[in-house]
């Protein structure tokens, strides 16, 4: 592993790429500390120290975890990247129920392109309904119990907000776009990844002081305890590794084909199909779904709707048994929406390919729809076992969420995901010059 780390710095191109990653990653996590005007940074502080212990505090900890921190000091950054993925979500929803979008997709790169502009001004609509409404909800006192987070409110702020959050929102994708191009991995996934990782100090912080090591009498966490910690996070990352590369691989067999002298397929190729399509998207609108009544509960002063709120709260076991299986049912739901199998089973029966012992046709559908079926439950229940399962953690080993929270959920299904995605990426362009990758086939030996 170490030599490959080095072996990345010997190839210029790729030195490139890491170093412009590298360099663009640490602008993103730079603005994330710039303050947006107009606003009191220590009443926003202890705002969100007193709506974090509400049922309220829960949604505004997702939104803070994709912005890496940003949100709760509202820097220029606070919208993060959300308007964008949630924008890219939204067209790849509608590319499935309207034609016209449907065809673009099929385009190849122009259409690509064509969608991807669309979602650039779908992110700019969204950016700028959001900031606005968070402009209008900073500006009145009565939401933060007393605390005067806006310091001169009025419509020059509301557009000075708006152009501010907007315009972050922005260059943040335009960041992205250039990591894409110019650096290396998903520009956007990495965005995300640096955000939720600057957690981790904070994390380590509070267990430091969790432990202890310098005055037993405060510790709240035993070493014991701290091991069986460790084991459980080497166990969840290596499991999340294996669902996200998880693949059942369908055999296909093309025929031969002759065209004038020149012999056509033959060959034996496979499908893959992922176990978990999903991937986090489930997670996030099953997040989104269960936990709006109880930010609004936070806002609404009526005592019925409140207790009713309650039972959907972290720690309920309505929550836990709501969540699994929302999480589970938009876990078939966007894999019927990306994973069409009678368009699958018509181009292998356009240029001549079957699965052996299966029908061409519908056969070859329903085979495809059906293990497809099977598969995505075994994903859709592991996808909903993670999300739970920093819950399980901070009931049975009393530590904070923020501990918790790299334990499963969310963060951690990106952190591994990105990472593989990257390290596949450098390892192709090592291969490519000859050098051994990060994982070691026997094939190519690589220079020594």
């Amino acid at each position: 592993m170490f030599s490959a780390l080095i072996n990345s710095f010997k190839i210029p191109d790729l030195k490139r790429r890491i170093i412009i990653t590298a360099i663009l990653v640490a602008i993103y996590r730079i603005g994330c500390y710039v303050p947006t005007p107009g606003i009191d940074g220590a009443a926003l502080a202890e705002f969100f120290t007193r709506m974090a212990k509400t049922q309220g505090g829960a949604l505004f900890g997702i939104i803070n975890m994709f912005s890496g921190g940003a949100m709760e000091r509202l820097t220029i950054f606070a919208l993060g990247i959300m308007p964008y993925i949630s924008a890219s979500i939204i067209l790849q929803l509608l590319t499935a129920v309207i034609p016209t979008l449907e065809k673009l997709a099929k385009e190849g790169k122009a259409g690509y392109e064509k969608i991807n502009q669309y979602t650039r001004y779908g992110t700019v609509a969204l950016a700028i309904i959001q900031s606005f409404f968070i402009a209008m909800w900073l500006e009145n006192p009565a939401r933060f119990e007393g605390l005067k987070i806006v310091l001169y409110p009025g419509w020059g702020f509301r557009i000075l907000t708006v152009l501010t959050l907007t315009t972050g929102t922005i260059f943040i994708m335009w960041l992205g776009e250039q990591i894409q191009e110019r650096g290396i991995g998903n520009g956007i996934s990495l965005v995300i990844t640096a955000g939720i990782i600057s957690r981790i100090w904070p994390a380590m912080n509070q267990l430091f002081i969790l432990i202890s090591p310098f005055s037993p009498s405060r510790r709240q966490i035993q070493p014991f305890t701290l091991l069986i910690m460790a084991v459980l996070l080497v166990g969840v990352v290596f499991a999340v590794i294996l669902i996200t590369q998880g693949q059942r691989k369908i055999p296909v067999q093309y025929a031969r084909r002759i065209v004038g002298r020149k012999i056509f397929g033959g060959q034996s190729t496979y499908i893959p199909l992922k176990v978990d399509t999903s991937g986090v998207i489930a997670i996030i609108f099953a997040q989104s779904i269960i936990l709006f009544p109880a930010t609004v509960a936070s806002f609404i002063p009526n005592p019925a709707f409140q207790r009713w709120a309650q039972g959907l709260v972290r720690g309920h076991v309505l929550y836990t048994v709501l969540y699994s299986l929302l999480i589970i049912f938009f876990c078939y739901f966007y894999t019927a929406i990306v994973f069409n199998p009678v368009d699958l089973s018509e181009n292998m029966k356009k240029y001549g390919g079957f699965i052996p012992g299966i029908r061409p046709g519908t056969s070859t559908t329903d085979f495809l729809d059906f293990v497809m079926t099977r598969i995505t439950l075994a994903g859709a229940a592991f996808i909903a076992f993670i999300a739970i399962f920093p819950d399980f953690l901070m009931a049975w080993l009393k530590v904070p969420y923020l501990i918790a929270s790299f334990f499963g959920g969310t963060g951690i299904l990106i952190i591994v995901g990105v990472i593989l995605d990257t390290l596949k990426q450098v390892e192709s362009h090592l291969l490519m010059h000859h050098y051994e990758g990060f994982i070691k086939s026997g094939r190519i030996r690589g220079r020594r």
